[in-house]
């Protein structure tokens, strides 16, 4: 689970005339992640192509195109597979594109006419209100027109201040005019220039302006109407042609995998050789799957077990008991004395083809699978990388709903995520899916132990006896102290979080040695656990608060900042906590500081720290030691947050008033509560559903259920991307970047999952 799934590099030799039949098994067998080959290997030579691989990828690369300008979508097909043989495939596509393209030819024409009669509405909309017919705007010899936008004073005193510019007559009073100027010369266009006159095209048409725009109207709903039909006779091209493009793609594509799979082998004139990884266990699948298809005619071996360096590159051979081939030692070139020898020659594990980091498989299956998405949105983990998977289903589901906490968003988290993983198909939201369901499940356990319903504390009186929930969030001032308590076991969670992050760390870096493995990470560790010690110890308290020693005390216990008795309304959690005690080492000759053990382990955690990273090491001791754990501070305040919205979502609704450091609702009062609290004038709100009069309740009904509705679906969705986001941010920023650095390779075996064609 912490690993992915053991990897083996694997080398196919044999003789060119069994490489047909070997590419057919290997395909078929779907296990066989092929590695390419550069020509790095002396006296061997990247394979060539099968004869017909370059008219299958045309095909291929035409059916594509169809399926594009029709739309086809996978998803909408569930029909039956068929079988295709290369004359009616060839046959049916000629006739598909070329009623395909006509179709598409006449629907690009439509819509540049649709678009030439949008521009000419567009052009003509001036002279609408301008209110002259088009014919009077020109053909003149004598006369010169222009029409456009300008000021009428600043376009009359340019016209007489030019020379050129007789006479001139001015249309329209604002925005377009029409300038009429003799004699009909450059002149008029010279002095518009100086007035920031804006020229139109004048249309050439007959037509009064109005008429025009109706013509051109009439023009555009006929254009819409043709490309309508246009539209849905290419919608049922779709219909009659979807599953035959789809089927045709398929098949295509299984043959240009097979026509090409040559240009990854190393071939000489009689041999090749095929390199690549599959999972260790399918080796024999492999080896069997082709003894039974070629026989002796080819070799399979396993050459290495890849383990794990920090590049995440197979480090040596496999041992001697696996290390065996398949099919016998050497392969003789038919009708040569050339061998290509699969236990000492080019195809060993000294001599990999380039390429060859093993890729990854994940082995995270049940419902830590899911969370394999939320880790590959950064990158999929290296071969050598303890996968983050498990740590990120162990936490982020608790995380948000420790900071949510509540049984009716719980619900509807969990039926959003089941109504994701049913009706999708898309494997990351589906994933997504499942991630949903566990965190609503968190969320919903939470809020039975917050006592909490869509922000309602009545759940609490029906679940326990005491009408009290085992534990509060804090946001009520009388349980002031929970929210204390939240806020210091977000610190704890914070250093925890972080070491096995730092863990992590240590084992990715063993492959550089023990020692050099607790420089770079464990000196982290010694550092920040030590720290974090000292800042819950009994040391430096004039600069810490009282609450860090009280919150998880017991009653009667001495706290430390203050001197006196810790009692039960200082207690959140009676868990026995009131600080670390203090070793005292020395006491300094100058001045009698006394110096605690925790100081210097922090005081060594450091050094090593500084050892390892350098200068740097100083700055990042105050942003990861000290910054990263308060940044899980976050997971309190965001629980305070949205606790604070659906608070008062309710409040809003059902009205409150406060009474002895607790708000009580309104609507869920009896009588002698509310007559005591109006009073004593407690209350805050009288709320939308208590309103006075028949006509209040109604509207004042009306507004509360919409409130309510609204403010909590407002709240449902800012629970996404406030309490998902910041666990997110923590799983990402703070825990991952300790250690994960990802960029690990999709493990894809040479095959084709065949949905719309069987295999012939």
């Amino acid at each position: 689970m912490l690993r992915p799934e053991r990897m083996s590099r694997v080398s196919v030799t044999g003789s060119k005339g069994v490489m047909d039949d070997v590419v057919e098994a290997v395909h078929d067998l779907r296990l066989f992640d092929m590695t390419d080959y550069d020509g790095e290997w002396e006296g061997f030579e990247p394979g060539a192509p099968e004869e017909g691989a370059d008219a299958a990828s045309e095909k291929l690369v035409t059916v594509r195109s169809l399926e594009s300008i029709l739309d086809v979508d996978a998803d909408e097909y569930d029909g039956p597979t068929r079988v295709l043989d290369d004359e009616e495939l060839a046959a049916e596509l000629a006739d598909v594109r070329e009623r395909v393209n006509a179709l598409d030819d006449r629907r690009d024409e439509l819509r540049d006419d649709l678009r030439a009669v949008e521009e000419d509405l567009d052009a003509v909309e001036p002279f609408v209100e301008l209110g002259i017919d088009l014919d009077l705007l020109q053909g003149y010899e004598s006369l010169a027109v222009e029409v456009g936008e300008g000021d009428r004073d600043a376009v009359r005193r340019a016209l007489v201040d030019t020379d050129g510019v007789e006479r001139h007559q001015i249309f329209g009073e604002e925005g377009t005019l029409a300038v009429f100027a003799y004699p009909g010369d450059a002149a008029l266009e010279d002095a518009l220039v100086g007035a920031d006159f804006t020229s139109v095209e004048i249309p050439e048409a007959d037509a009064d302006p109005e008429g025009y725009v109706e013509e051109l109207r009439a023009r555009k709903r006929d254009l819409e109407s043709d490309l309508e039909d246009v539209e849905d006779d290419l919608a049922d091209l779709r219909e009659e042609v979807g599953g035959f493009l789809l089927a045709a793609e398929e098949q295509l594509s299984v043959e240009v995998q097979k026509r090409e799979a040559p240009l990854s082998f190393a071939t000489t004139e009689n041999a090749f050789v095929a390199e690549g990884w599959l999972p260790t266990d399918r080796f024999v699948d492999l080896a069997e799957g082709l003894q039974d298809e070629v026989g002796d005619h080819v070799a399979v071996e396993e050459l290495e077990r890849a383990d794990y360096d920090e590049h995440g590159f197979a480090t040596g051979p496999a041992d001697d008991a696996a290390h065996g081939g398949a099919g016998g030692d050497a392969v003789a070139a038919d009708g040569g004395d050339e061998e290509v020898a699969t236990d000492g020659g080019h195809a060993t594990a000294e001599t990999a083809m380039s390429g060859g980091t093993p890729p990854v498989v994940q082995s995270n299956g049940g419902i830590v699978g899911p969370f394999e998405a939320l880790v590959n949105v950064l990158n999929k983990p290296k071969y050598s990388e303890l996968d983050p998977t498990v740590v990120l289903f162990l936490t982020f589901p608790v995380f948000f709903g420790f900071m949510i906490g509540d049984l009716g968003y719980g619900l509807l988290y969990m039926g959003i995520g089941y109504a994701l993983m049913r009706r999708f198909d898309s494997d990351m939201v589906r994933s997504l899916g499942g991630v949903a369901v566990l965190a609503g499940l968190f969320t919903a356990i939470f809020g039975v132990l917050y006592g909490e319903f869509f922000g309602l504390h009545q759940l609490g009186y029906l679940l326990y006896p005491s009408g009290s929930a085992p534990i509060h969030k804090g946001l009520q001032p009388y349980y002031l102290v929970y929210a204390q308590a939240w806020l210091l076991l977000s610190l704890v969670v914070g250093v925890v979080h972080l070491v096995v992050g730092r863990v992590f760390d240590f084992v990715n870096n063993l492959s550089h040695g023990v020692r050099e493995a607790f420089m770079e990470s464990g000196s982290w560790i010694v550092f920040t656990v030590s720290l974090w010690v000292w800042v819950l110890s009994e040391t430096a308290l004039s600069a810490k608060p009282a609450f860090m020693y009280s919150v998880f005390a017991r009653a009667g216990q001495t706290n430390p900042v203050t001197g006196e008795t810790i009692t039960s309304e200082a207690i959140a959690i009676p868990l026995g906590f009131s600080g670390f005690e203090t070793i005292d080492l020395f006491a300094l000759p100058v001045g009698g500081i006394v110096i605690d053990l925790v100081l210097v382990v922090v005081a060594i955690g450091l050094a090593l720290v500084v050892a390892a990273e350098g200068g740097i090491g100083l700055v990042e001791s105050i942003t990861q030691g000290f910054g990263h754990v308060v940044s899980y501070t976050r997971i309190a305040a965001v629980l305070l947050a949205k606790a604070g919205m659906a608070l008062a979502v309710n409040l809003l609704v059902f009205g409150a008033y406060f009474h002895d450091g607790e708000y009580h609702l309104i609507f869920f009062a009896s009588g002698e509560e509310l007559a005591a609290a109006r009073a004593a004038e407690e209350v805050i709100f009288s709320g939308l559903l208590n309103a006075e009069g028949a006509v209040g309740l109604v509207l004042g009904g009306l507004a509360g259920i919409l409130v309510l509705v609204l403010g909590h679906l407002l709240v449902l969705v800012l629970g996404v991307t406030s309490a998902g986001l910041q666990a997110v941010r923590l799983e990402y920023v703070e825990f991952f970047g300790k250690f994960y650095e990802g960029g690990g390779r999709d493990y894809e075996p040479f095959g084709y999952e065949r949905r719309f064609t069987a295999d012939e």
